[in-house]
């Protein structure tokens, strides 16, 4: 399946919840596939349905060695510290904020067959699923940072050459 292109903040999709999937066929199978291809590039972890434009709650990843997609995914657990952790994100390229994050996250949701299905993970693997679900809620990472933070990535994203660009 094809790469797809990122959304970038700003794009609507980006700030909408997502809806549940609820026909499991041949078009699911082929978002799942996009989300994991699209995922897949160096320098990349996971990508939600969202970013590639599509309002369904999915998501796929290549992280440490571990590769695949959660339809309908809901988080059940955070545990650990509660961190600041270095992220950044695709539809928010270049930039890097710290950013609060639980140590361990586990998620369950199914399979393109409507199968349950449960991952987790700790540190940047639980980072990474509470980045994605966040996704599927509305909600892009710039908007979980402390008020000062917050103000400082949105004075860094109003420069940046790619939101001029899309403002032009």
């Amino acid at each position: 399946m094809p790469e797809r292109e990122i959304r970038l903040w700003g794009d609507p999709v980006l700030r909408s919840q997502c809806e549940p999937v609820t026909v499991f066929d041949e078009n699911v199978e082929a978002l799942a596939a996009d989300l994991v291809d699209t995922a897949r590039p160096e320098g990349r972890a996971a990508v939600a349905a969202p970013q590639i434009g599509v309002g369904l709650r999915a998501f796929g990843y290549d992280l440490d060695g571990r590769t695949g997609y959660v339809i309908n995914p809901e988080i059940v657990e955070l545990g650990g510290q509660l961190r600041d952790i270095e992220e950044g994100c695709l539809s928010v390229p270049g930039m890097f904020f710290p950013t609060p994050r639980y140590e361990f996250a586990r998620v369950r949701g199914v399979d393109a067959k409507n199968q349950p299905i449960e991952i987790e993970g700790t540190e940047v693997f639980a980072q990474m699923l509470q980045h994605e679900v966040g996704h599927l809620d509305g909600q892009v990472y710039i908007q979980t940072l402390p008020a000062e933070r917050r103000r400082e990535a949105m004075k860094a994203i109003r420069s940046a050459d790619w939101f001029l660009a899309r403002m032009s």
